[in-house]
């Protein structure tokens, strides 16, 4: 899983996402990481066309392969 300081800019990840819907329903997405259009210097999860702010718990990964095993430990 990245820490908050190997994000930049441009990089290709893999994410474990909640529908904010159904809080029982996660899915593994391909997400880009980019400059948060409204918060200078912040970058987002650029996830449906939409900027998601970054958190220090939000599950991070380089590969889909990483982001898979930590899923299925969890679900």
């Amino acid at each position: 899983m990245l820490e908050l300081n190997q994000l930049y800019d441009g990089q290709s990840v893999y994410v474990i996402y909640r529908n904010p819907h159904t809080q029982t329903v996660a899915t593994i997405q391909k997400a880009t990481i980019k400059q948060h259009p409204e918060i200078q210097n912040q970058l987002a999860l650029f996830l449906y066309d939409y900027y998601h702010p970054i958190e220090a718990d939000d599950a991070i990964f380089t590969t889909l392969e990483e982001a898979e095993q930590l899923y299925e430990q969890y679900y």
